[in-house]
């Protein structure tokens, strides 16, 4: 029971995080539309327009806080595993997938909690942008709270994963199979 539920909460920030990826590929698509009008009117136009710099903007907070999460969860962000290179595998799970996410979640909920805060202040002030479009600026700070949040799930979902391998790979340790092998720890494929 408790396996089925766990695999569907996987399943779900999987999912959300592919979305994720997704808005922010398509974020960066229209951002290059934006620069290359913006580029044509200046230079070819001779009259530019601050639209699309602030528009692009917008977008670019927006496109770098959705990817974080999709990022995490496939384990695509930079990682300094020259130290833990020489450790067993047993122990580069408790130091990559339970130390590390556990250091990055006490963070990012500081930085979910804090945003959220400045969300909700730009909100309730109605703070708009200094440029002479003066659009809203609270929709963009609402999205830095929310994929925190869900930076956060992640983070959480990734150190279940790495406390369920070290658990297994004690067990195994314990109790060899009965070839009498017990140094073999397999661990989920996208450990390896």
């Amino acid at each position: 029971m408790l396996k089925r539920v766990l695999l569907k909460l996987d399943s779900i920030v999987e999912r959300v995080g592919n979305w994720g990826l997704l808005s922010s590929g398509i974020l960066i698509l229209i951002m290059s539309f934006l620069s290359t009008y913006a580029v044509a009117r200046r230079y070819l136009l001779n009259n530019p327009e601050p639209y699309s710099y602030e528009l692009s903007t917008i977008f670019l907070t927006a496109c770098v806080v959705l990817a974080v999460s999709g990022l995490q969860r496939y384990k695509r962000h930079l990682r300094v595993d020259f130290i833990a290179n020489y450790f067993s595998p047993t122990w580069q799970t408790v130091f990559l997938d339970i130390i590390g996410p556990l250091m990055a979640l006490v963070y990012v909920s500081i930085i979910t909690w804090q945003s959220w805060d400045n969300a909700l202040y730009s909100f309730n002030i109605g703070e708009t942008s200094q440029s002479v479009w003066q659009e809203p600026i609270y929709p963009t700070k609402f999205v830095i709270p929310i994929a925190m949040f869900w930076l956060c799930l992640v983070l959480i979902a990734q150190i279940t994963r790495g406390l369920i391998t070290v658990i297994k790979a004690v067990r195994l340790k314990a109790h060899p199979d009965e070839n009498g092998n017990n140094s073999a720890v397999t661990l989920p494929k996208e450990n390896q």
